[in-house]
């Protein structure tokens, strides 16, 4: 299934790398290996770097329907291949096997769509007066992805780069590495021209490095962590190239003295710990008002113990192990930390759960009597966590909701909806959702502050890949 995991996919072909350097790949449920990658250099991503470069001179002057037609083509493939990259997904990064068919997977194909979408309706010319704006393709990308949504941030790039008709090098979490092998040779397959889209495995401070720094890149599109997302940035400044950075969050779910707590309650849950907690826009801060806090926590620990955690395979399971053994003790030491700091441990705590002997599964955990200061309150956590806050009014919400470095996403739950719209208006994030809203793929997905800048899916990520052009003495 894995038989190009240690080749490249470089100007339209699988190639040997340059080096023999190789890395396991390990499934988080059983801590065996289920393959290995090949690791790339500074020389593997030159050559694809000089492959994409090449290739734009065409592709950029590609026509919509050319673009379209291969979009087209690549959802075609796509679905035919989800089985496989369902089992990637499981596989490489512990997903359940329900969430990687109905959402780690899907999730890629919608973007796909919505790029194709997207472009057929596009105008790349708008008169203005005596001046025509042109919408041109950015030129050549780099692509960085991350491990914990790894298809959704693939198709979220790629499907809009090539319908602006970017060319691009598309460096994968080391990690969770396996499902990209397999985008790749859907795009192969689907008849993607040589050099408009490359391959190249590895790590950020070889692979990552390049892309981010090298003069051929045009413009390097990351997600990740903040502390990467900053070091991308600094590595690209000397080349002065565009930048686009969705990075970490530490989001606030408002819960209003009016809301339906039951259904608050149940909505908390599902929204902090769906793919295990490992999601940037998780709602990991929870704020009631004092009143209300004993009533709430009480429905929130009943819904805890609804959660099953083991085998990614089964499909009963709701949370899968952690990515890695960083993750692992890292989410470890954060709980420990919140236990430290006197936060109470209403569900879960340290350790593995009951019942498992191996694996990286950290038992689904809920923190009451958590303050603003903390540092469950304050760091992105990424496990399936939920720290509980007191407020004693609207103010005091919102000024906790906003006291973040942070400003990915929220949520606010009230019965009025209006009430709720004011409440979100005065977040400071780039994405808010209202009494379960879910995600939107046609709206822009990004955030403020140290959440990155720039916005993914829909019109405004296509635009992302684009550059405005302005020539003057056109016709009125």
């Amino acid at each position: 299934m894995y038989t190009n995991a240690t080749k490249f996919y470089i100007d339209g072909a699988w190639v040997a790398p340059s080096s023999s350097e190789r890395l396991d790949v390990i499934n988080p449920a059983t801590e065996e290996v289920v393959t290995q990658i090949a690791l790339g250099s500074e020389k593997d991503a030159e050559l694809a770097i000089a492959a994409a470069r090449k290739a734009f001179e065409s592709w950029s002057q590609s026509t919509k329907q050319d673009r379209l037609d291969l979009l087209n083509s690549i959802i075609a493939v796509y679905k035919r291949r989800m089985g496989d990259l369902a089992a990637a997904v499981t596989a490489e990064m512990g997903a359940p096997a329900t969430l990687a068919a109905n959402a780690q997977v899907p999730s890629a194909l919608g973007h796909l769509m919505t790029a194709a979408k997207v472009l057929e309706n596009y105008e790349f010319t708008q008169a203005r007066g005596t001046t025509t704006l042109v919408r041109e393709p950015a030129g050549v990308c780099g692509l960085i992805t991350p491990w914990n949504w790894p298809l959704n941030q693939i198709g979220c790039k790629v499907g809009p780069a090539l319908a602006a008709g970017c060319t691009m090098v598309l460096k994968p979490s080391e990690v969770a590495p396996l499902n990209a092998v397999i985008f790749a040779e859907i795009l192969d397959e689907a008849g993607v021209p040589a050099g408009v889209f490359n391959l190249v495995n590895g790590d950020g401070p070889t692979v990552g490095s390049v892309l981010s720094s090298h003069p051929d890149i045009d413009m390097v599109s990351f997600t990740g962590s903040t502390r990467a997302g900053i070091a991308v940035s600094k590595a690209a400044a000397e080349t002065v190239k565009k930048v686009s950075l969705e990075l970490g969050g530490k989001s606030a779910n408002i819960v209003l003295p009016d809301a339906d707590l039951a259904a608050a309650a149940q909505g908390a849950i599902s929204a902090c710990f769906l793919n295990t907690g490992q999601s940037c826009n998780a709602p990991t801060r929870l704020l009631v008002h004092a009143d209300q806090h004993d009533e709430l926590v009480a429905l929130l620990k009943a819904e805890v113990d609804k959660v099953s955690t083991g085998d990614p395979a089964s499909q009963s399971t709701v949370l899968g192990p952690l990515v890695s053994k960083i993750q692992f003790d890292r989410v470890q030491t954060l709980i420990q930390a919140g236990i430290d700091g006197g936060a109470r441990v209403e569900a879960g705590g340290t350790g593995l759960p009951e019942g498992l002997d191996k694996g990286y599964f950290v038992q689904p955990t809920l923190f009451s009597g958590v303050t603003p200061e903390m540092q469950i309150a304050r760091e992105e956590i990424f496990g399936p966590v939920l720290s509980v806050l007191r407020y004693t009014d609207e103010e005091e919400a919102i000024r906790i909701a906003n006291d973040s470095e942070y400003g990915l996403s929220g949520a606010v739950q009230s019965q009025d909806p209006d009430h709720a719209f004011r409440v979100a208006s005065r977040i400071r994030t780039g994405m808010v959702h209202l009494n379960g809203a879910g995600l939107d793929q046609s709206a822009p997905f990004g955030g403020y502050k140290k959440s990155g800048n720039g916005r993914e899916w829909g019109e405004l990520g296509f635009e992302e890949f684009t550059e405005v052009k302005a020539v003057m003495g056109t016709s009125a």
